[in-house]
């Protein structure tokens, strides 16, 4: 009798473990308010969208000279999904304190794309045409 009851506390604990712990469920994590446009826009295939929210800097990339410069950075975002942020520093001041593992709060508008999409505009707007969009890194607002 006892080996029976041992049994079924396992086959339970087994059953608990598995049905929480699945591999396949990492992928959609809770999303705070602030993440889910993005996360919504990723899913939906959708660009043109202004958004607001928070990543981990996961890599830092070179900045892009063609044109209007811009510093470009990889956030990770809660739901795992990645998004490159392309900030214009001819029109706002560059971080230059940026480090891999910083977090940093954005507003600008989002383009869809395979990889987790891009985030631009995070910038004033000079000819008053664009919503005006900001990065905030460790307490400052570049904008």
């Amino acid at each position: 009798m006892r080996n029976i009851i041992f049994l079924i506390i396992i086959s339970a604990a087994f059953y608990y473990y598995n049905s929480q712990h699945r591999p396949d469920q990492s992928i959609e994590q809770p999303i705070s308010v602030a993440n889910q446009a993005i996360y919504d826009a990723y899913k939906n295939q959708r660009s043109d969208v202004q958004v607001r929210g928070t990543g981990i800097v996961s890599r830092i990339l070179s900045d892009d000279l063609e044109g209007s410069r811009h510093q470009r950075f990889i956030l990770r975002m809660e739901s795992g999904q990645t998004v490159l942020v392309a900030h214009n520093i001819d029109l706002a001041p560059r971080i230059n304190s940026l480090s891999e593992g910083d977090s940093v709060e954005f507003y600008g508008e989002y383009e869809f794309n395979t990889k987790g999409g891009v985030v631009h505009w995070t910038h004033h707007d000079p000819d008053n045409y664009h919503e005006n969009g900001w990065l905030i890194h460790r307490g400052s607002r570049y904008e």
